[in-house]
């Protein structure tokens, strides 16, 4: 078993009331630090699994035990900024911003997930790495973002979902062949069971 540290951002009533504190333990949230940022609800878990996605699995199962909770996505699930991408590659972000307009290195940079005409941009994590492996031949400790960002957008998508799902049911599932991840969801809850 590893420990996998993560945040879930959540929706619902709030979870700091005292009168939650115990609902929570008793429903497997003991390893979850509750707080608010901005308006924002979010619990930190280090949660022990044998992989990240059932950890993950099981902290959202936990959670949504408590009448009127949703988890609606992971907190930074798998994004970086160009200072993000300095940091862990160490390099200066001069020198990354040089890579991204490919004035350095052999070009072909990844693209930003953002719009890349605002000033904020940010790019997938696994793709940078990726790259760096790729391009660079630099090899990067093996990082969990590409779970926690498939898990996130699934994540988004149910919460999303709710209110599209009225208006075009069909279409939505065609775009995003919910019944193979219904079947790939349902494996990975067998397995964690």
């Amino acid at each position: 078993m590893s420990t996998f540290h993560f945040t879930l951002i959540v929706e619902g009533p709030d979870l700091q009331d005292e009168s939650r504190i115990d609902a929570l333990f008793e429903a497997g949230c003991g390893d979850a630090a509750i707080g608010r940022s901005d308006g924002t609800q979010f619990a930190d878990f280090d949660r022990e699994a044998e992989t990240l996605d059932r950890a993950i699995l099981s902290a959202v199962d936990d959670l949504e035990k408590l009448e009127g909770v949703e988890v609606v996505r992971i907190a930074d699930a798998g994004l970086a900024s160009l200072a993000d991408i300095a940091a862990r590659l160490g390099r200066t972000r001069e020198s990354v911003r040089l890579l991204v307009s490919g004035a350095r290195g052999p070009g072909g940079f990844p693209k930003p997930v953002t719009d890349p005409r605002g000033r904020y941009r940010l790019w997938r994590w696994s793709d940078v790495e990726r790259w760096c492996a790729d391009q660079l031949g630099e090899s990067l400790p093996i990082s969990q973002d590409e779970v926690t960002a498939a898990f996130s957008a699934a994540l988004e998508l149910r919460h999303f979902r709710r209110a599209l799902a009225p208006a075009n049911p069909i279409t939505l599932r065609e775009l995003v062949g919910v019944d193979e991840l219904q079947a790939s969801t349902d494996q990975v809850r067998s397995k964690a069971s």
